[in-house]
């Protein structure tokens, strides 16, 4: 698969420290999900209340063969979000249970006995070699 995926900073310099914790939790999700086809994060300071902090929220748009997923972590009163790597942390983790999520949904939509049936299919030799002796 081509895993094209596009990094926004709004309001937020872009720096080689959030570039590297970018792409290693993208590179998570393409270990975990092989499905991936394209993605968009966008890092956002929306917020520049000093009397609060700057809270920062992470946008993922992700789309899979079978599947777009969303998160939008917009929690301005989550003061967490006051740092960027836990905010990124959090968008990310809640992308992988969504996608946890819709495989786990996939995997209970397969019909019991296709495994049976395709190994009905399979002549004395492939049987054994997949069964074993």
């Amino acid at each position: 698969m081509t895993n094209d995926f596009q990094v926004v900073f709004h309001n937020i310099d872009q720096s080689d420290a959030i570039m590297d914790a970018v792409n290693k939790r993208i590179e998570k999700l393409e270990r975990f999900c092989d499905q991936i086809l394209t993605g968009r994060v966008v890092l956002d300071s929306p917020h520049n209340n000093h009397h609060k902090g700057k809270v920062y929220s992470v946008g993922l748009e992700i789309h899979t063969t079978k599947i777009e997923v969303r998160v939008n972590q917009e929690q301005h009163d989550n003061h967490a979000h006051e740092d960027l790597y836990v905010a990124i942390r959090d968008a990310f983790n809640a992308a992988e249970r969504q996608l946890k999520s819709v495989d786990k949904k996939h995997r209970a939509d397969v019909p019991e006995g296709v495994e049976g049936e395709a190994l009905a299919e399979m002549d004395s030799e492939q049987q054994e070699y997949m069964t074993g002796p």
